[in-house]
């Protein structure tokens, strides 16, 4: 099986408190063939496997390289000669499926994240990449761009966030009810059930394929999958969400990436749950001019929800980097303005719009209320 060991010096990092790592372990695939390269990065509890449908569109194949009999003439030749020359890399985050699981939360950061995968391409020998992130993965996606932005090729985040209070779901009954269900899952059966929920939209699970609804089609999925992986270790998940909850894009990364060259998709389901739309659209306007941004009907796991397109635009975004298009061409944002943030000495300045007023400070209640809430899930856990 693929491992790559993260060398001690790339995870020793003192400025955000995490300690030296000790032969941490990558478990890693790769897929297809070509000098087009490309690292897909699973969000929270996911293993690389969750990006089945995005593999199968780039390379048109969903069998792993380092299995016997996948021979790279018959993966390049392929019928559709969009997808040929591109290879692929998917891998379990630390903490989940085959990788290494570290025991404390200080080893768990963004930041420690993103240099597990760029010790990967280093393994690799990939000099230049497209980088594609999922929720948590895409939140390590930026890191990795700001990180290394000479090295980037394209950026997508999908069903991103900012990290920290942004993490949290809509604050209603039916929210609180599945965030509460996902952290008392004990068993395979239990965590697919929530994960429908949380994954997809209601009109999805519900619509029937052939005499039964798409929801008992992918319970039994997720069942199997999840039996398969086995659950994920009370020191992973508690990791990851620790990982979650400290990350934060700090303005220098956001210009590093901005000013980068490359150009960004955020792509984002318009009804997620989890990671909701409003901060995935902020992020893209704060990349302006090199962010695009495509909402689409689904929810938090859109990859499978609606994978059609957003394979389609993962391709596109291929293609408008490898024909150099002009961010200004590629945007779909609204110009920056040169505004700052409101501050009270301002309230009642001339133009100041009291609306906007409202809705700034009622941004800032709702993220303390937030707050809160973390509170009131991290207690949950412990008696879990």
């Amino acid at each position: 099986m693929p491992y790559c060991e993260v060398r001690k010096e790339q995870s020793s990092d003192t400025s955000d408190g995490s300690s030296p790592n000790n032969g941490i372990k990558i478990f890693y695939r790769t897929y297809g063939y070509g000098p087009t390269k490309v690292l897909l990065v699973i969000g929270l509890a996911g293993t690389h496997d969750s990006w089945g449908p995005q593999i199968k569109a780039l390379t048109g194949t969903t069998k792993p390289n380092d299995e016997d009999g996948n021979d790279e003439e018959t993966v390049n030749g392929n019928s559709d000669g969009g997808r040929r020359g591109i290879e692929v890399c998917a891998f379990d985050n630390r903490g989940m499926g085959r990788s290494s699981v570290p025991v404390r939360k200080s080893e768990y950061t963004t930041k420690i994240m993103a240099k597990d995968a760029i010790a990967l391409l280093d393994h690799l020998g990939w000099k230049k990449v497209h980088v594609f992130g999922h929720s948590m993965g895409a939140m390590i996606s930026c890191k990795v761009a700001a990180m290394v932005p000479d090295r980037i090729l394209s950026l997508a985040l999908l069903n991103v966030t900012g990290g920290g209070f942004e993490c949290f779901p809509k604050l209603d009954s039916r929210t609180l009810s599945v965030a509460i269900r996902f952290l008392m899952a004990k068993t395979p059966e239990e965590r697919a059930a929530v994960d429908l929920d949380t994954h997809y939209t209601k009109e999805y699970l519900e619509e029937y394929v052939g005499p039964t609804t798409r929801r008992s089609i992918l319970y039994q999925e997720y069942v199997k999958g999840i039996s398969a992986s086995g659950m994920q270790s009370n020191s992973g998940f508690d990791g990851q969400i620790h990982a979650c909850w400290t990350h934060k894009v700090t303005r220098a990364e956001i210009e590093a990436i901005r000013t980068a060259g490359f150009l960004v998709s955020v792509i984002h389901g318009r009804y997620d749950i989890i990671a909701q739309i409003y901060y995935a659209r902020r992020l893209a306007q704060k990349l302006y001019p090199v962010a695009r941004m495509i909402d689409l009907h689904g929810g938090h796991l859109v990859s499978h929800e609606r994978p059609e397109e957003v394979n389609q635009a993962l391709l596109e975004l291929i293609k408008a980097s490898e024909r150099e298009i002009s961010p200004l061409d590629w945007t779909n944002m609204p110009k920056k303005t040169s505004g700052k943030h409101f501050k009270f000495k301002v309230f009642w300045g001339p133009g100041c719009h009291l609306s906007e007023q409202i809705q700034s400070i009622g941004a800032a209640c709702r993220a303390r209320w937030r707050s809160y809430i973390f509170s009131y899930y991290t207690s949950l856990v412990s008696l879990c």
